[in-house]
């Protein structure tokens, strides 16, 4: 893979890490509050502006529903902890190994997605397993069609080979099912990477839900899944990601600790 570098002037990056540790760790506080974790397991993560490529992953240990801008630890691209912070106190800062080789794989190839999801949810597992994927029988899986990768199980991602076939996977799509592992979902911004973990996650919750009822299962045509995956497309364009973004914002504001410290 190529390693794309970066030529962003150091004003300009200092004044921006700190807005991106903020919304890191608001990503972490909203999937908490939409259980979407695994106790001290799965990762969320950000590229950083600097003339060195980095980016921001959780302190290994810490509970999303506790994590703070400061608990978010600076590593390169070779999984070295880069952050001052740890040159005094390195057994502080821990990462988690196959956090970084998913995260890695993907800033390293997609400079297009500046935060990048990944969940083990039940849900999210249960359709990874299921042989035909994510099913376009809902509306939430409709903004997938067609749009959706898959990875094949490789084991615990610790072999940084793997980071090669799981960025030929993903290609140029946002989101993808890692098979019997979980998901993936990214975007150029939070407000996008929340979008896209959240309808994905519950695309998953529905289809779990609407195949345990046994009953045969009514599918779109292929026309009509077609144009609804545009138009969830438009969202962009139209400003409601980024409304929905900031509504769930106000769903940690009052939490007993400030996510932004």
């Amino acid at each position: 893979m190529n390693i794309i570098q970066y030529d962003v002037s150091e004003t300009s990056w200092q004044i921006e890490e700190q807005q991106i540790r903020n919304d890191l760790a608001a990503l972490y506080r909203l999937l908490a509050v939409f259980r979407m974790t695994d106790l001290i397991d799965t990762h969320i993560s950000a590229r950083l502006p600097g003339r060195t490529p980095t980016f921001l992953i959780n302190r290994y240990g810490v509970l999303f529903h506790e994590v703070c801008a400061s608990d978010l630890v600076k590593i390169d691209y070779a999984g070295n902890v880069i952050d001052e912070r740890a040159a005094h106190n390195p057994d502080a800062f821990p990462v988690n190994a196959a956090g970084f080789t998913i995260h890695s794989a993907i800033h390293m190839a997609r400079p297009d997605l500046h935060f990048v999801i990944h969940t083990h949810t039940a849900a999210g597992i249960a359709v990874s397993a299921q042989r035909d994927g994510l099913l376009p029988i809902s509306q939430h899986a409709l903004k997938f069609y067609g749009r959706l990768a898959y990875h094949k199980y490789e084991g615990i991602a610790t072999d940084l080979d793997e980071r090669e076939r799981l960025v030929d996977d993903l290609g140029e799509k946002k989101a993808m099912v890692l098979r019997n592992h979980g998901l993936i979902a990214a975007g150029a911004s939070a407000a996008e990477a929340f979008h896209e973990i959240y309808m994905l996650e519950r695309a998953c919750q529905a289809q779990v839900q609407a195949m345990a009822g046994g009953a045969s299962l009514v599918t779109p045509s292929a026309e009509v899944c077609e144009r609804t995956a545009r138009q969830f497309e438009m969202d962009l364009s139209g400003g409601i990601i980024d409304k929905a973004w900031t509504a769930a914002l106000r769903l940690i504001e009052d939490q007993g600790s400030d996510y932004r410290t």
